[in-house]
């Protein structure tokens, strides 16, 4: 996620409450040995998490401009090349005319002073004038009206807090130095999130935020060529050496499309961020959040809603459905940040409101009615009902909880949750019966103490009972880590 100003003014804050650690550090990867085919080549140094300083920081300083903002957006034309076969070696650059040339700029304060080099960057801060925008042709048919009844449900006993064994780094994913030197393959120097689901028996596929490609520096994603998100796939089952990542999205050669587009204007769509993904028989789904603006209070963005894309050829091309979306009414909505499941026949949607510090709310569908907001179903003090929307949701969990990840374990008939707790400064994970819970107790999963400035938390969907993974971003790194948890 680019998030600029907010992670300066968090930076600062968090940091005088004791939430950000302070040290970076080698992380214990398969490939520390930089044996070819493995991991970091043995010309890159070892891959390490960045320290809380960092050796540059550009302090964006918003100014009004107004704008005029079209409606419907313009149809941006996308362009969509065939994945060529990668390099068997990772240390080969497929496309050094494209990718040589160093990032980093040497020396300076950082280097002899431990003091950041602080620069001022003005960035335009729109305040929108709706116009009429082009002609996009007449949209799709609503989906017809439904009435879903009131079904009375119970709550599941609460299960105990799940036991937890080593937890540790298995690979940084991303970036330079990775498993998968997104660099190099893609352009993707600089991202975050990593949210898995299989599309397909046999793949997974990974959506990422915000990413940056060439003069990419942390913290966040500073940097050129700008995309709001990407998609990874990966049909690799050994996840203990590392996730490895057979293809991405392409709109040119070495280099990974944007997939979701966002109208890049401040104050009006910033960016547009995948928060979780699923596939129903041959369609994948994509739930995200248009991102009015990362500059509202620190700690917190403002999002204009919350919605649903889906993509008929394979993950390559995506419609953001114009009718399957959760307004945020006066920046209180539920279901601006949602986790989309599908089990036993429906879609289980757990979402917060727009900050990492709401409640988690609950809805389901049934399957082949995902696209109909008329036939959702919000979990509301003991009931499945659509009397009310979206506000009749009562919390199934109180916060602080951010960026949630949910996966159903079959073989045990379990539900998983992971999110961002910032009182406990962790990724946690709680188990229950039943979606609507009740929930087990909180457990850490990994906090600051190892990775300052985390946040995300995506589970793997090939996770089992004993061995879970999963992703996490650091705002000081700008990159994904994939991490293992032993389950007891």
């Amino acid at each position: 996620m680019r998030r600029n100003l907010v992670g300066v003014v968090v930076l600062v804050v968090l940091t005088a409450f004791g939430v950000f650690g302070a040290e970076g550090g080698a992380v214990a990867g398969p490939g520390a040995g930089g044996a070819p085919g493995t991991g970091p080549c043995a010309s890159d140094p070892p891959a390490t998490t960045a320290p809380l300083l960092p050796e540059r920081l550009e302090v964006p300083i918003p100014f009004p401009v107004v704008t005029q903002v079209p409606y419907p957006a313009p149809v941006t034309p996308t362009t969509r090349i065939a994945a060529p076969a990668l390099p068997a070696n990772p240390c080969t650059d497929p496309c050094p005319d494209l990718t040589d040339g160093a990032d980093q700029l040497p020396g300076g304060l950082s280097s002899d002073l431990g003091v950041p080099q602080i620069g001022v960057k003005f960035t335009p801060f729109h305040l929108g004038i709706p116009v009429p925008g082009p002609d996009a042709g007449p949209l799709p048919e609503r989906p017809p009206v439904v009435h879903p009844a009131t079904e009375s449900a119970t709550l599941a006993a609460a299960r105990p807090a799940p036991r937890v064994g080593a937890v540790t780094t298995v690979a940084k994913e991303t970036g330079a130095s990775s498993v998968n030197r997104t660099d190099k393959r893609w352009q993707v120097n600089g991202t975050d999130l990593g949210i898995m689901w299989e599309s397909e028996p046999g793949k997974v596929a990974v959506a990422f935020g915000d990413t940056v490609g060439r003069g990419f520096h942390p913290p966040g994603g500073q940097g050129e060529d700008w995309r709001s998100n990407v998609l990874a796939f990966s049909t690799d089952r050994n996840l203990s050496d590392g996730m490895t990542f057979d293809s991405m999205v392409q709109d040119s050669r070495c280099h990974a499309a944007e997939i979701l587009s966002s109208r890049k204007l401040d104050n009006v769509e910033i960016t547009t961020i995948p928060t979780s993904g699923f596939a129903i028989g041959s369609r994948q789904y994509l739930s995200y959040m248009s991102i009015r603006t990362w500059n509202s209070i620190p700690g917190t963005m403002f999002t204009n809603h919350g919605g649903i894309a889906y993509s008929d050829d394979g993950g390559q091309n995506w419609t953001k459905d114009p009718y399957a979306q959760w307004d945020n009414i006066f920046g209180l909505a539920r279901f601006q940040v949602s986790a989309m499941v599908p089990q036993g026949g429906y879609v289980y949607m757990f979402g917060t409101p727009n900050t990492r510090l709401g409640e988690v709310g609950l809805a389901r569908v049934p399957a082949d009615q995902v696209l109909n907001k008329s036939a959702y179903q919000y979990w509301s003090d003991g009931s499945w009902t659509a009397v009310g929307g979206a506000g009749s949701a009562t919390p199934i969990l109180s916060g602080p909880a951010g960026e949630l990840s949910v996966r159903y374990d079959e073989t045990r008939a379990r539900w998983q949750m992971t999110y961002l707790d910032t009182s406990k400064a962790a990724i946690t994970l709680r188990e229950s019966d039943a979606p609507q819970g009740s929930w087990s107790e909180s457990v850490p999963l990994v906090g600051i103490d190892r990775y300052p400035e985390l946040y995300g938390g995506f589970i793997h969907p090939w996770s089992t009972a004993t061995d879970l993974y999963f992703t996490v971003s650091t705002w000081s790194d700008y990159n994904v880590f994939l991490m293992h948890a032993e389950l007891q």
